[in-house]
C-alpha cells in the first residue's frame, strides 16, 4: 500500500469536510486493490439531511488512487430529492457544507484555475433552469469582473457583526461558503435579527427574517433610519426653509 497516497486522500477528505467517516473503508479497499470503489457518507445542515457518495479510482497499476468526484443527494421533502455531482481537483473543490449550500440556492465563493492552469476567484451559484447531459445542474460563473463587492454593499447598514475588522472578516467568510448568516442590525427601537444570503447575479444579498422567510431587502435600513420618520423630517425641513411663507390653513364652508 502506498501510506503517503492514502494520507494524502485522508487529508483531502478533512479538507473537503468530511472528516473521518470513510477512513476505515477506504484504507480497506486501498489495501485489496480494488480498481474502482465509492464509500458513502452523510451529514446533517440545518436540520436537513443530506447524502454523499464519493468515487475512488486507481492510477496504473493500481499504484495511486484518486478522489475523482461525488454525488450529493439532498432530501427536499415528501418524495423530493435533488441529486448534483461535484468534481474533485488535485484534492480540492466543492466541500460537503458549500455543496448544501449550492443545492439549497445559495451562492459560494471559491478559488478557480483556468484552462491554463491560472487562479482566480469567482462566486458559484447552481441554475436550476438548465441542466448538462448527465442530468447536472448547470453552474454559473461570476468572476472579479462581475463587480459584484459584498463587503461594499453590506457598509453603512448598521451591521453589528461589521462594527470591528474581525468581526467583518467572519461575516464575509460564512458568507462566502454560502451560508445564510446571522446578523443584529441597529434600529430605533433597538437590534433586531436577520439573516442574509449573497446575490451575487443581482449584485446584492437575500434578506430573510428570524424565521428564514424571505423579505424586501429595503428592511436593512442605515442605522436609527425610520422611513415615515425620515419622510416627515424631510417635509418639516422644507416647510422650515428661510424665506419660505408657511402655508394658511383655509376653512371651507359648506
Amino acid at each position: 500500500m502506498n501510506t503517503q497516497n492514502l494520507e494524502f486522500l485522508k487529508k483531502s477528505l478533512l479538507n473537503l469536510g468530511f472528516g473521518e467517516q470513510v477512513n476505515a473503508e477506504l484504507e480497506k479497499n486501498i489495501d485489496k486493490k480494488v480498481p474502482e470503489f465509492q464509500l458513502s457518507a452523510q451529514h446533517e445542515f440545518n436540520q436537513k439531511k443530506i447524502d454523499y457518495n464519493l468515487h475512488f479510482k486507481a492510477g496504473e497499476n493500481n499504484e495511486m488512487y484518486f478522489l475523482n468526484r461525488f454525488d450529493a443527494t439532498l432530501n427536499k421533502g415528501k418524495e423530493k430529492e435533488q441529486n448534483q455531482t461535484f468534481y474533485i481537483n488535485k484534492g480540492s473543490g466543492i466541500t460537503a457544507k458549500e455543496a448544501f449550500n449550492l443545492m439549497e440556492g445559495r451562492a459560494v465563493h471559491k478559488q478557480l484555475f483556468n484552462k491554463d492552469g491560472e487562479q482566480y476567484q469567482a462566486w458559484l451559484q447552481l441554475d436550476p433552469n438548465n441542466l448538462t447531459e448527465n442530468g447536472n445542474r448547470e453552474m454559473k460563473r461570476f468572476n472579479e469582473n462581475y463587480g459584484f463587492d459584498i463587503e461594499k454593499i453590506l457598509s453603512g447598514k448598521g451591521i453589528k457583526e461589521m462594527n470591528t475588522g474581525k468581526g467583518t472578516e467572519n461575516l464575509l467568510r460564512s458568507l462566502k461558503k454560502g451560508n445564510a448568516q446571522q446578523i443584529m442590525v441597529e434600529h430605533d427601537s433597538g437590534a433586531k435579527k436577520y439573516f442574509i444570503a449573497a446575490s451575487p447575479q443581482y449584485k446584492t444579498v437575500d434578506l430573510y427574517d428570524h424565521q428564514m422567510k424571505k423579505i424586501k431587502r429595503e428592511e436593512l435600513l442605515q442605522p436609527g433610519q425610520k422611513q415615515p420618520n425620515n419622510q416627515k423630517q424631510n417635509k418639516q425641513q422644507k416647510e422650515e426653509l428661510p424665506g419660505k411663507k408657511p402655508a394658511r390653513k383655509v376653512k371651507l364652508s359648506v
